[in-house]
Parts: C-alpha cells; sequence; structure tokens
C-alpha cells in the first residue's frame, strides 16, 4: 500500500459524556447565550487583544471538513491603510448593487433593515477577517488537486469562529458585497482562493442600535421523524 493513502487512526481520547441533567442544562445555557448574539453595524474603536482573535480563529480551524482538507484561509486585518482599502473597494460594489445591480424584490427585503452603500463599520472596527475559500490543495512535490466540499466546510468554519467571537464577548457583522474578487488583489491571496465572506469584529458601540427582529420558532426550522 502506498504511504500516503496508508490509513491512520488513534484512540477517542478527549470525548467527554455529560448526564443527561448537565446535557440539558448546558444546551439550555448555549442557547440562552446565543440568543444574546446580533449582527451590528455600529463599531466602538476600542481594540481587541490579537490574542482573542488568534484563539476564536483556532477554534474555528476546529471544524470538521471534506476529507480534512481544511480549506480555509483567514486573513486578518487591523492596519488602517488596508481597512481603508477595503472599504473603498466595497463600498464602490455596493453602490452598483444598490443603484441597479439589484432586483428590486431583493432591495424589499432588505428595506427593514436599513442597510445602504455605505459602510463605515469597515475602518471603525477593530478588525475584519476576510475569509476565503481554496479551491485546491498544494502539494510538496509541488502538484494540485481539487478540495472537495470547500463551500460547505469554510461555511462550518465561519460558524463556528463568529459563535467563537460571540462568546469571547464581541460583535460582528458578516458583509459580503459582490463581486469580492477585489479581496483577492488588496490581500494578496491566490486565484485559487475564492472570496467567502468578510467579518466584521469588535466592541459595539456605546449606543449602537440593532433592527427589531425575531427568530422562526422551532416548529418552522425543523421537523421531527420518530416512532
Amino acid at each position: 500500500m502506498n504511504k500516503t493513502s496508508e490509513k491512520k487512526f488513534q484512540r477517542l481520547s478527549m470525548y467527554r459524556e455529560y448526564s443527561p441533567a448537565e446535557m440539558k442544562a448546558k444546551s439550555q445555557a448555549f442557547l440562552e447565550n446565543q440568543r444574546r448574539r446580533r449582527t451590528v453595524r455600529e463599531y466602538s474603536h476600542k481594540m481587541v487583544d490579537r490574542e482573542v482573535i488568534e484563539n476564536c480563529l483556532l477554534a474555528a480551524g476546529s471544524a470538521p471538513s471534506g476529507a480534512n482538507l481544511q480549506p480555509w484561509h483567514f486573513a486578518v486585518v487591523s492596519d488602517p491603510v488596508i481597512k481603508s482599502r477595503i472599504r473603498e473597494a466595497a463600498e464602490q460594489e455596493e453602490r452598483e448593487f444598490y443603484g441597479g445591480r439589484a432586483p428590486q424584490e431583493w432591495l424589499d427585503v432588505l428595506a427593514p433593515l436599513g442597510t445602504d452603500e455605505h459602510k463605515p463599520f469597515l475602518e471603525i472596527a477593530p478588525w475584519l477577517i476576510v475569509i476565503f475559500s481554496r479551491t485546491q490543495e498544494s502539494h510538496p512535490d509541488g502538484s494540485t488537486s481539487k478540495t472537495y466540499y470547500a463551500q460547505e466546510s469554510t461555511g462550518i468554519a465561519t460558524g463556528v469562529l463568529i459563535t467563537a467571537l460571540h462568546i469571547a464577548g464581541l460583535a460582528t457583522l458578516t458583509h459580503t458585497p459582490s463581486p469580492m474578487k477585489f479581496l483577492n488583489e488588496i490581500l494578496n491571496r491566490p486565484k485559487t482562493e475564492r472570496p467567502f465572506l468578510l467579518l466584521v469584529v469588535g466592541y459595539p458601540a456605546e449606543n449602537a442600535t440593532v433592527p427589531a427582529i425575531t427568530k422562526k420558532p422551532l416548529d418552522q426550522i425543523a421537523s421531527f421523524h420518530v416512532d
């Protein structure tokens, strides 16, 4: 058998089982904490310790992925010059989006949220994390191969990252200007990486407001097929 295809396994040693009561308590506590999470568009200039960001990125890197290829890259930005360039490029795309590219139906859906082409948070928030999805895997011999389920895997990692940042006490905003190819150029990322999402990270502004919205109840988001 080729050494590169040998199966290597180790004993599952880090799993921790809880009693039914503990499981219910932990799941309820997590639910209550997650219900406090809100998308924030107004940020404070207050800096966030880099170690906090690094810990959350490592948590995101623990996410499952197709064939364990981990097809994501997190480009983390605090440089004000780079943030300014990102804002300028993003707002250009957003002006075209709101000015005619977006169908009216989509604009009608966005209207209650009060969004527009102005994105000051891209410069105000202390950290921007640009998430890329890698379409090819590079090997030591210089060859490449396709990364399978790259989008799905990157989406899972992004969800873990957003959750980790929330648990750490930070606010986030998922931003997806379209198209996002300008991020490859600004951040010097290869063409084999596709911008997946731009995540704004920081403390909310002192008087930040958020839309008055609700989340769907369980019976609208899940179905149970049981005996």
